[in-house]
This record gives C-alpha cells, sequence and structure tokens, in this order.
C-alpha cells in the first residue's frame, strides 16, 4: 500500500506539507484496489432526529453538551495529526498563499472537509500520531522504558502526552497539555449540570467536568454506567485508542450526543441477563472463562444528534461499547449503545447494496436491518466477554497492555466473532427464531466486505480481513467462478466461526503478542476473489457522512 507521511517538523513544514498534500491526492492501493476512487463515495446523509419530546430543560442541557462537542474537535486535531495550527501559522507568516490555500483544502476546517481530506484515511499520519515525537520509534521509546522503568507509568499512561526533553522523554498529562480547551469544556458541562433535575446526568455531568481538570475518569466513569430516567445518553471525554498506532495505549478524546429511545432499548434489554450464561458457553477451557467482570451493561437504542472529535473523522459509528477501563468494567461492565439512525443509513445505502454483488441472488435476499442491527448490538456485547485482566509470567496485566498495537484489531475481530457466536447461542436458547439463520450468516458475510473495504489497515477492516481469510482457509464459504460470486456453507461456516472464536480468545488469554502478529500476517489478507468484489462496489458509497443540526 502506498501511503503518504506527513512531516510536522515546523522548520520544514511548507515544503513538506506541500509534498504531503499533493501526495494525498494519489491513488492508495490495498490489493490492486483502488481505495482513492472508493472513498471519494461518501454519502452525505442528512439528520433530523425527532426531539420534539424534549422539555425546554432538556433541550437547554443538549444545547450545551453540543457546544462542549466543539471543544473535543479542537483537541482530536491536535492528537491526530500534531500541532497543526502552529504549522499553519508558520505557512501563514512564509507569506506562500499557494501553500496556505492547499493546506486548508487538505487539513480543515472540519465543517468545511472535501472526499480527499486526510481525516476520511488518504493520508496517513505517524504511528503516533500527536501522542509522541513525531520522529519517534517502537525501538527507541522501548529501550528508554526499560532503562528508565520509573517513569513507565506516566510516560504510559491514557492521559498523557510524550515529549522529548534533553536526552530523555517527559509526559504531559492531558489536563495541561490541553487546558486551554478542556477548561471551557469543563465550564459548559458544569453548566448543564446546574440546569438539568435529572440526579443521574447532574452526578455524571458534574464529575466529569472534574476529570477535565484531573485527568482521573474512574468515578465519573462509574457515574456514566448510572445514567438512568433521561432521553440524553452523552459520552464525552477520552476513549478510544485507535489513533495510537504505536502503542495502542494513548486515548482520543470524542464525544456523542444521542437521544434514546425507551420502548427499543427495553426490548433489547433482555439479552443482558445471558451475560453470564454466554461467558460461561465460550469455546475455551474454563479457566479461561472471565467471571470477574461486571454483567450489568445497560444497553441504549439511541439516536445521534451530534458528535465530536474522534467521533467525527473517517469511518462512522453505528454503536459504542464503553467504558474502557477495565476496573469499571470488572465493577459494573460496559454500557452498549446502538446508534439507530446511523446504522439505518448504512443498512439502506451501504449493505444491502453489498449483498447484491458479493452473494448469489437467493442468500442476498436474505441480508436484513434486523441481523444487522443484532449483530451489533452482540459485537457491542462481546466486547464485555472473555480475557480482560490476565496473569502473564506471574505477574498481573491485560489484554491491552500486552498486544499493544496488535491489540484493537484482535479485540474488533473477536467481538465480530463472539458476537454471531452469541447469536446462534440465542437461537438455540430459543430467545431468536432458528429458522432465521441462514438470515444471520448472510448478514454476517456481507458485512465482512462492508468493513474491509475501508481498508485492511485500519483495527476494524484488519479484524474483518483475518475473519475472512480464516474462514475462506475453512471452507465455510468459497467463489463461485461461473456466477461471480460467493456461496456460504453454512455448516462449515458454523463450525469455522467456532473454531476462530476459540484461536482469538486463546491469543488473548495468553497476551501472546508474538502469535497475534502471525495470526494477523497468515489471515489478514485480500486475494484476487474478495478484490474483484470489492471493485464490483464502485456505485455503493464506502461509508455515509452524517450531517446533524447545529442545536435543537
Amino acid at each position: 500500500m502506498r501511503r503518504a507521511i506527513i512531516a510536522l517538523s515546523l522548520a520544514t513544514a511548507p515544503v513538506a506539507l506541500l509534498a504531503a498534500c499533493t501526495a494525498a491526492t494519489e491513488q492508495a492501493e490495498v490489493g490492486g484496489y483502488d481505495m482513492a476512487a472508493s472513498r471519494a463515495s461518501i454519502a452525505d446523509v442528512e439528520m433530523a432526529p425527532d426531539t420534539s419530546y424534549l422539555t425546554a430543560e432538556e433541550r437547554q442541557v443538549v444545547n450545551l453538551l453540543i457546544e462542549a462537542s466543539g471543544y473535543m474537535d479542537e483537541i482530536y486535531l491536535r492528537q491526530r495529526g500534531g500541532d497543526l495550527p502552529t504549522v499553519r501559522e508558520e505557512i501563514a507568516q512564509s507569506g506562500n498563499a499557494e501553500i496556505l490555500d492547499m493546506f486548508d483544502r487538505n487539513f480543515g476546517p472540519w465543517d468545511a472537509v472535501d472526499d480527499n481530506h486526510p481525516f476520511y484515511g488518504e493520508t496517513e499520519w505517524p504511528e503516533g500520531a500527536g501522542f509522541y515525537p513525531a520522529d519517534l520509534t517502537r525501538e527507541e521509546f522501548d529501550a528508554y522504558l526499560e532503562a528508565n522503568p520509573e517513569q513507565r507509568e506516566a510516560l504510559m499512561s491514557p492521559y498523557t502526552v510524550v515529549k522529548r526533553e534533553g536526552d530523555g522523554f517527559v509526559a504531559v498529562p492531558y489536563s495541561e497539555e490541553y487546558a486551554e480547551f478542556l477548561q471551557p469544556a469543563a465550564e459548559l458541562l458544569r453548566e448543564a449540570a446546574e440546569i438539568t433535575t435529572n440526579p443521574s446526568l447532574k452526578r455524571f455531568l458534574s464529575l466529569r467536568a472534574e476529570s477535565f481538570l484531573t485527568d482521573d475518569y474512574f468515578e465519573s466513569e462509574m457515574a456514566w454506567m448510572d445514567l438512568t430516567d433521561t432521553p440524553i445518553e452523552v459520552a464525552i471525554g477520552p476513549y478510544e485508542v485507535y489513533t495510537d498506532r504505536l502503542y495502542g495505549t494513548k486515548t482520543a478524546f470524542e464525544s456523542f450526543v444521542t437521544l434514546k429511545n425507551p420502548e427499543e432499548s427495553a426490548a433489547l434489554d433482555r439479552y443482558v441477563g445471558y451475560l453470564r450464561d454466554m461467558e460461561g458457553n465460550l469455546p475455551i477451557d474454563p479457566q479461561y472463562h472471565n467471571f470477574a467482570r461486571g454483567f450489568e451493561s445497560p444497553i441504549a437504542v439511541a439516536d445521534q444528534i451530534h458528535g465530536g472529535g474522534d467521533n467525527v473523522p473517517g469511518v462512522q459509528t453505528i454503536a459504542f461499547n464503553l467504558p474502557n477501563d477495565e476496573r469499571v468494567r470488572e465493577a459494573k461492565g460496559a454500557k452498549k449503545v446502538i446508534l439507530s439512525n446511523v446504522l439505518g443509513a448504512k443498512f439502506d445505502r451501504i449493505l444491502d447494496p453489498i449483498a447484491d454483488v458479493v452473494l448469489s441472488q437467493e442468500q442476498a435476499a436474505l441480508v436484513s436491518r434486523k441481523y444487522m442491527q443484532l449483530f451489533t448490538l452482540f459485537h457491542e456485547l462481546s466486547h464485555s466477554l472473555g480475557p480482560g485482566t490476565i496473569t502473564v509470567d506471574g505477574q498481573q496485566t491485560t489484554v491491552n497492555e500486552q498486544l499493544r498495537e496488535q491489540y484493537s484489531a484482535l479485540e474488533e475481530s473477536k467481538a465480530d466473532v463472539m458476537g454471531i457466536y452469541n447469536l446462534l447461542y440465542m437461537m438455540e436458547r430459543g430467545e431468536l427464531p432458528e429458522s432465521e439463520k441462514s438470515e444471520l450468516l448472510a448478514t454476517y458475510v456481507a458485512g465482512l466486505f462492508r468493513s474491509m473495504r475501508f481498508g485492511i489497515e485500519e483495527a476494524h477492516g484488519k479484524g474483518a480481513a483475518a475473519q475472512y481469510g480464516f474462514l475462506l482457509d475453512y471452507g465455510s464459504f468459497a467463489w463461485d467462478e461461473s456466477q461471480g460470486h460467493y456461496v456460504i456453507d453454512e455448516a462449515k461456516l458454523v463450525s469455522g466461526l467456532t473454531e476462530l472464536l476459540r484461536t482469538e480468545l486463546m491469543l488473548q488469554a495468553r497476551g501472546d503478542y508474538v502469535g497475534t502478529k502471525a495470526f494477523f500476517d497468515r489471515y489478514a489478507r485480500l486475494d484476487e476473489h474478495a478484490e474483484a468484489a470489492i471493485a464490483g462496489m464502485d456505485d455503493i458509497p464506502v461509508d455515509i457522512r452524517p450531517i446533524y443540526p447545529d442545536s435543537v
């Protein structure tokens, strides 16, 4: 794959950015597939969620949360690509209008993003993004951490930025590095907390405001799990580690401002009661089952009305499963939020048409929104199952810490495979009609191609490619040369999913970094038939770009 790496050295910024901006418009290839042409196909979707039922008080709170989301944008812009505002200022001072215009077209502002904007994937930042020095290598930092173990905790914290200081490194807390944005964001949360009369929302917003200034998110995460009796479902703060491709430990700021649908949420909530049984049903030795985690795991089906930070660019999220703090997961589980309006738009615009390209007419007709939503839910439920805190060489650690930059792709793949495995288990238990198994399996296979289209370097795409490679080798589906599509062998798909899940769970249970790399090297690949299928999707959008209201 050809990629353009953006040089952020201020001394050479104008020249480097000119080269980078030019390279950003070149074709990027994944196994011969023209990703640049595909990425140009992003469908704008006007989101008009129903807010008529909100009270005046709730409307005030939501609008303050939308305003606070803007500060998440500012922080993530710096986390994703380093100090872009400083680079722009230097270019402006150089007087080179051509380069300044090119910079603005390629790097911002977000409300004028074009199809070649680097946040949509055509340009790749350094592996450490803006969390580490741009020239830092994993080998250099590993050696430094080994020589300076007393600094490891601070330097590897999810809530610090690493900077060079003399011959060494220093950890700068997020609350200090992003103070100009976190302080006003905290004020907005406090203002919203004063307005709301809902005790649980008031507590969460107050604690989260404090977290922005202290970098201690534990109590506010616990409070977020206890939100109740309010249609406002908001997640705001530093969460996911996908942007940190150097170590996979630094969290990126984002926000989801959503409105909960109580009826749909209650309809899905019954599955939470099976979480303990699902853990016990995993196809691994009982010694590796994880019953230490909490199994509360509330479910919300919601319409998203605004996003911020890491939630805005790139692949649009159809659900999230938070918090990621293993301490909170062990105490309370994790909350699953399905973004119903985003998911519906993706089914209509993307998944349903993809099925017609990938599968036979008979099997394509089985793909359904019902099982896209249930698969999404069970993917998120599955993030709360399986190994979390583990013991390696007599020391307690976590799967994330052991697998480092390989963790995100394996965890996403595991959640996909376990999601299908658990849906099949629900059919066995009579919670879902077993007569709909073909519908479930067809929806899953079509979904693999939806994920792989984003590129197999991105965590979800890489995880989907590994599933494709493993299941293809297993004989779970095969390419019909005469018809030009895949045919699913349902029996082999079910048994293949079990073997794949066992393999991935044991990589996690053992904290097997080397084995995980070898797993992806072997299976995360696109063969000629996958390339041909994806190439036949040129008229189908790769993703949607939701356009949300600025206020409600």
